[in-house]
């Protein structure tokens, strides 16, 4: 027994406590967590799919969707499949270098996603209330700088407080009371003083969360006013459509996120924290192309001629056999 704790103590594995910890809903939470993950598999891939295969859908708004669509394919797969396979495996551990992968990935891709949606809504803003110059103002060197804008500023996130975040000494416990290797959980098994971190963290937090979302409330707020003086109804509704599935998403992830980074310590509680941080690492990325793009008239059309495509030429070669 002596020889077996000193290995635990040694050991440089985290344990993830989970989400699956309480026996009476566990298979429940993996039945729908699993569900999630293939629908948002499915569903980002299926909009990456439609908008480089229909001519329809090669627009600025669709472009960037389709980046939208592999960030969220790629943030769910760094977090979900370990969880699922864990509890399979009857296992909660994870290695101090599958931790930094995970936290890093985590990090650049949720900070890429943060400044991709504050961008997306400058896109709107551009079609609704700047329609005859949308062509030049979103053109396609346009597109592409917000493309490698997001990913430098989520990339940056990642290689800053990845390496510093992993360099504390940690305790001897290292259990994780999270599903997983997310910074606030790590630091509080660091046996160091983390404070100033913390406060550097905290800034780095407020400027990729409060700015994008300033330009979303921007954004948004001449929208709604030029909506509002539209005289087309059907203008008007199409506008607001658009404008309410943005903001649906948008409300869900970076409210979240603000509760997690920006919340003082004393309102936090581990299960609140899970909780709120299933919201933008494990629905947002099926809600984005659930309610913002396949709602949409053009998606469905894109969908619909799809199917047909499939249809005609099963159709095709059963003739043809």
């Amino acid at each position: 027994m002596e020889s077996m704790q000193v290995d635990n103590t040694s050991s440089t594995d985290f344990t993830l406590m989970g989400l699956f910890n309480r026996k009476d809903i566990s298979g429940l939470l993996f039945v729908i967590i699993s569900i999630i993950f293939f629908t948002a598999l499915m569903a980002n891939g299926v909009m990456i799919f439609l908008i480089c295969t229909d001519s329809c859908l090669h627009t600025p708004m669709y472009f960037l969707l389709s980046h939208l669509s592999f960030i969220d394919m790629m943030y769910i797969s760094t977090i979900v499949p370990k969880m699922l396979v864990d509890y399979l495996l009857g296992q909660s551990t994870i290695s101090f270098l599958g931790c930094t992968a995970q936290h890093f990935l985590y990090l650049t891709l949720v900070g890429a996603e943060f400044f991709l949606l504050g961008l997306m809504a400058y896109d709107r803003y551009v079609a609704i209330c700047n329609p005859l110059r949308y062509p030049v103002l979103m053109n396609r060197r346009v597109c592409w700088m917000i493309i490698a804008g997001s990913w430098f500023g989520g990339s940056l996130d990642g290689f800053l407080l990845t390496p510093i975040t992993m360099s504390f000494p940690f305790c001897n416990s290292r259990e994780i009371n999270h599903f997983f290797c997310e910074a606030p959980a790590v630091l509080k098994l660091a046996c160091a003083d983390t404070a100033l971190y913390e406060t550097v963290m905290y800034v780095c937090c407020v400027l990729m969360l409060l700015i994008p979302f300033s330009v979303v409330i921007a954004s948004y707020a001449q929208i709604l006013t030029t909506v509002h003086h539209m005289s087309s109804g059907e203008g008007r509704k199409k506008a607001f459509a658009t404008c309410s599935s943005h903001m649906i998403v948008v409300t869900l992830f970076y409210g979240a996120a603000m509760y997690t980074y920006m919340l003082p310590h004393s309102y936090h509680r581990p299960d609140q924290d899970k909780v709120f941080s299933v919201f933008y690492t494990i629905l947002t990325p099926m809600l984005n192309p659930l309610i913002y793009s396949l709602r949409n008239k053009d998606v469905t059309g894109a969908l619909k001629t799809a199917l047909g495509r499939i249809k005609g030429t099963q159709r095709v070669s059963g003739d043809a056999s």
